[in-house]
């Protein structure tokens, strides 16, 4: 799993809460106690400025009374000096307050500063003091006062009192007095403030990261361990920490982890046994999303439809199953929802395909998708054609010596019987379609048997040199009038073999019959015997007569498979003989096949296997 930055995590979340928590909380207090402070200092400086201004204006009065009272003594005449001076006054004025970093006057009635407290602004004593703050005092006004900030930068405070009382002010008294001292102080207790904050966020922060590890530290554990889950590991399990809420989500993960490997291990298990149940079964599957597009075929679609299970994947179902879209939507809203398709791969025999449609439902969804199922009917279809063939064939055979039979008997019925020489003649006629029919019906329930392996083979030791000789005595009658010449071919070192001798004589009558048949006038026929080895005999039976064409040749040991159905009926023949053999041989536990070029001739070989004990003899 990646690693989560640290400013990215829930434990840099938590700290940078705490600090932006501590960080509002003292910014408040700090502007609440700044602003209040502020507020406070202020005051409390003004209110001294003003009971300095206060105090002075009363001392003031005195000697701003007396001089201004000498000064009308002089206008009158008289030369007394007066006990008090502005030089006195000026004096006191420095020696009391020369601490105060302030300016101070002493301004007369007629607004002419008679003294000051800074000795380098003895320039103004005698100059007319215009501040409106002063002519405000002159006129009674008690309450004056300001605030500025100099040239210099320096935040100063202007106050100007009244001297005198009642309705006659004498003068007045101007102090303009620096600031500066309460705002150092202010920002001296801000310095104070800010270092204690950020101690505070420091320790804070300190506090956050212990703090806050007891509950990531839980949280980063489950999440680690949620990654090994996502893995498909469940080896381990989350360490509890305590019994708060992050302990109880640990027990409640644990638990929810071995209930899912539980649910995990039976559903792998269900996978399995769904997939080996696709792979081994003997239908093709094949599943398709709502789209139509293949996500899954198994082993026997695959071999039914000869693709590639890498090119299947996202192709159209419709175009793997080799139909239109328009059928493929056809078959899915009918009710049969089953087609049959015909496959035809090279060198094979085509293949029938029973296809099945199934539309899968999801809940809320609609169709979710769709499942084919394929199954092989080919031998189905061959069986039921065969069956078909075989009803076909029987009622033909039946039906033309019946017919033959019932026109003869018609034929004597009519007058026919009355003469001796013809009546003898339709009377041969049907005891020959008669043996036809009953040869017929003996071929059918001797199949029957066979197919139903209820024939017992009644095996006996047999010298295959002496059955071979009496197969060619017993046609020697009818192979004389064809001058047909025949040689029985014994190879040294064939041993005598355990078999049913009256179901291998069959299978030889019939064979040597169908050469003869077909053999012309001065043909050659040749039975011949041998060991391709040990375990096996082989017996074959070859002419050069008319041949067989090569397109008749997967179909002749068909049951009524004729090649020349016209020729073969008029020999007698019921078109079951080579299936008779075939059978027989089969039931022996050997093979037949059969080799022909057209107008080259025909060999039929059959082999029959060795049992232990003969080989041992």
């Amino acid at each position: 799993m990646r690693n989560i930055r640290f400013f990215q995590s829930i434990q840099a979340k938590l700290i940078i809460i705490y600090l932006l928590m501590i960080m509002i909380a003292m910014q408040l207090i700090a502007v609440y106690f700044t602003q209040t402070l502020e507020a406070s200092l202020k005051r409390d400086f003004i209110d001294n400025m003003n009971s300095t201004a206060m105090l002075l204006a009363q001392y003031a009065e005195n000697y701003l009374v007396e001089n201004q009272s000498q000064d009308a003594v002089k206008g009158s005449g008289s030369e007394r000096e007066p006990k008090r001076t502005y030089a006195d006054l000026n004096q006191v004025v420095n020696s009391l307050f020369a601490s105060m970093q302030a300016e101070i006057q002493v301004i007369d009635a007629n607004g002419l500063v008679v003294t000051t407290s800074l000795e380098t602004n003895k320039s103004v004593i005698g100059s007319k003091n215009t501040q409106t703050e002063v002519t405000r005092a002159l006129q009674g006004i008690k309450e004056n006062q300001r605030t500025f900030t100099d040239a210099g930068g320096v935040r100063k405070l202007v106050i100007a009192k009244p001297v005198g009382s009642g309705t006659k002010y004498i003068g007045a008294v101007y102090i303009v007095s620096s600031m500066e001292d309460v705002y150092i102080t202010l920002n001296r207790i801000n310095r104070f403030f800010i270092t204690g904050t950020l101690i505070a966020l420091a320790m804070t922060a300190v506090l956050g990261v212990m703090l806050s590890a007891t509950i990531t530290n839980p949280i980063k554990a489950l999440t680690k361990q949620a990654g090994r889950v996502a893995e498909g590991r469940f080896d381990e399990k989350v360490l509890i920490m305590g019994q708060d809420e992050l302990g109880q989500l640990g027990q409640a993960f644990n638990f929810m982890m071995e209930r899912l490997q539980e649910a995990l291990t039976l559903n792998e298990e269900e996978k399995e046994k769904l997939a080996s149940i696709l792979a081994n079964m003997n239908d093709g599957l094949i599943a398709s999303d709502d789209n139509g597009r293949v996500i899954l075929i198994n082993r026997r679609a695959k071999q039914l439809l000869k693709v590639n299970e890498d090119t299947t994947f996202g192709m159209p179902l419709a175009e793997l199953l080799g139909i239109t879209p328009d059928i493929a939507r056809q078959l899915e809203a009918s009710e049969d929802h089953t087609t049959l398709l015909q496959y035809s791969h090279e060198e094979e025999d085509p293949l029938s395909v029973r296809v099945t449609y199934t539309t899968l439902h999801s809940k809320g969804r609609g169709a979710a998708g769709t499942i084919a199922v394929l199954q092989d009917v080919t031998g189905q279809e061959k069986l039921e054609q065969s069956r078909r063939e075989f009803v076909a064939n029987v009622s033909h055979e039946l039906r033309t010596p019946l017919t033959t039979i019932k026109s003869y008997l018609e034929a004597l019925e009519d007058g026919a019987l009355e003469d001796p020489q013809l009546a003898g003649k339709f009377v041969g006629v049907a005891h020959n379609e008669t043996e036809r029919m009953i040869r017929l019906v003996n071929d059918l329930l001797q199949l029957s048997r066979l197919d139903s392996r209820r024939v017992t083979i009644a095996k006996d030791k047999t010298d295959v040199t002496e059955m071979l000789e009496e197969v060619a005595d017993r046609f020697s009658f009818q192979l004389e009038q064809r001058r047909i010449a025949i040689d029985v071919e014994v190879e040294p070192g064939v041993r005598s073999i355990l078999l049913d001798r009256d179901r291998i004589d069959q299978v030889l009558d019939n064979l040597v019959s169908n050469a003869i048949k077909y053999t012309p006038e001065g043909g050659h026929i040749v039975i011949h015997g041998g060991c391709p080895d040990e375990a096996r005999l082989e017996v074959s039976v070859q002419d050069d007569g008319i041949g067989i064409p090569r397109k008749d040749l997967s179909r002749i040991f068909e049951r009524f498979y004729r090649v020349d159905k016209a020729r073969s009926r008029s020999m007698g023949g019921t078109g079951l003989g080579l299936s008779i053999a075939r059978e027989i041989v089969k039931a022996h536990g050997g093979s037949i096949q059969l080799e022909s070029e057209l107008g080259q001739g025909t060999k039929v070989t059959f082999t029959l296997p060795y049992h232990h004990e003969e080989a041992v003899l």
